[in-house]
């Protein structure tokens, strides 16, 4: 027979306690270590920044052709002696940079362009290195979370890949009537190295989410504003490859005015060189004035992004679309004075490294749109 309890006793009172609510599937399965996996992938991520910086800047001094054969082990040891050196400095001398450009070049003056593109190629080693370490560890002690050991391959299959594009780019500038390396091969070298670092943070993004986390804020994506932060994200890309174009010919160098070039609108001699297609690679004038007008364009498109996130009902997503805008604009400014101030080392570099900042920014933006971050009437106030 029960008995009466009273309307103020609490619920639960004298009971025993009941077991925690069990979590669905999703929250049930292993999960890995998501954390450790995902700092790992930060690293990586970092030494890539680091990666296309020290590239650039063996660009700028013209390192690149310093070191002439390609020796992916061995290669990893510099001169250890003065007969190394002078080896090295023989092979360079047999190659039209130094034959054309740099005759007289002292062995001292040799040294120093030969350790950045070392320290280039070193650096793509060790990259290969900590991301084989962490795959290798992370898959042995069975920490990498379901369905990630196949993403997890990608960012070193294109690191083996990006390392074998380095080469037929240098090798383009070791014969015949180049004194540098091929634009083109520059401008792809280029942009795997940023293909490779949109991966790294697109899995950072993702690994920063539980997946129960991930599918459920997936059901308020807003569709049209990822569409739209795909096609800036592309048009980014685009620009950062011509970009590419620009420093592989000095273009940035030349025609140092603005808003005009040379005193005009459209620069003089744009399709002086024959065939006319190779004015669009080779032609230092076209070259720039292209990157020059799709930089403008890429500004209003990312005007159109910022009025489109600001209709987002997700805080999250309107200020990193605010965000992508303020660095397109510093990005387009930072540009202007590469050009009026010729194109000094410091700022060539900060321009470039403001390229990697935009790409991710347009990122993490369009990864917003995708999986917002959907936050409480009270949280919004």
């Amino acid at each position: 027979m029960t008995t009466k309890r009273s309307i103020f006793e609490d619920v639960g009172e004298g009971a025993a306690p009941r077991a925690a609510p069990a979590g669905g599937v999703i929250d049930a399965s292993r999960k890995g270590a998501r954390g450790a996996v995902r700092a790992w992938l930060a690293v990586l991520f970092l030494m890539v920044v680091a990666m296309i910086a020290v590239g650039g800047l063996t660009r700028l001094t013209d390192s690149g052709l310093s070191i002439t054969e390609w020796r992916p082990v061995t290669g990893a040891l510099p001169p250890m002696n003065e007969a190394d050196w002078a080896s090295e400095f023989d092979k360079y001398k047999e190659i039209p940079e130094y034959q054309v450009q740099n005759t007289g070049m002292t062995l001292q003056e040799f040294k120093t362009i030969y350790w950045w593109e070392w320290g280039h190629r070193q650096l793509g080693r060790a990259v290969g290195l900590v991301w084989a370490l962490g795959f290798v560890f992370f898959w042995a002690t069975k920490r990498i979370p379901p369905g990630w050991t196949g993403r997890l391959v990608i960012p070193g299959a294109l690191g083996g890949l990006q390392g074998a594009i380095g080469w037929w780019m240098v090798s383009s500038g070791l014969g015949g009537e180049r004194l540098d390396v091929a634009s083109y091969r520059l401008a792809t070298h280029l942009g795997l190295a940023f293909v490779i670092l949109g991966v790294l943070a697109w899995f950072i993004l993702l690994l920063g989410r539980t997946e129960g986390g991930l599918i459920q804020t997936r059901r308020s994506r807003e569709p049209k504003l990822f569409s739209l932060g795909t096609g800036l994200m592309h048009f980014a890309f685009l620009q950062i490859l011509i970009g590419a174009l620009v420093a592989g010919i000095d273009a940035g160098r030349t025609f140092n005015d603005w808003p005009d070039m040379a005193g005009q609108f459209f620069p003089p001699a744009a399709f002086d060189i024959e065939p006319a297609w190779r004015n669009f690679f080779e032609n230092p004038g076209l070259v720039q004035f292209i990157h020059r007008m799709a930089g403008y364009l890429l500004v209003a498109f990312g005007i159109v992004a910022f009025l489109k996130g600001r209709r987002s009902p997700h805080s999250d997503t309107r200020g990193a679309f605010a965000a992508v805008l303020a660095m397109l604009v510093l990005q387009m400014i930072l540009g202007i004075m590469t050009v009026i101030w010729i194109a000094p080392l410091w700022l060539a570099i900060l321009h470039q490294l403001g390229a990697v900042l935009a790409f991710v920014l347009i990122l993490r933006a369009r990864f917003l749109a995708q999986y917002p971050m959907v936050r409480s009437i009270r949280d919004s106030r």
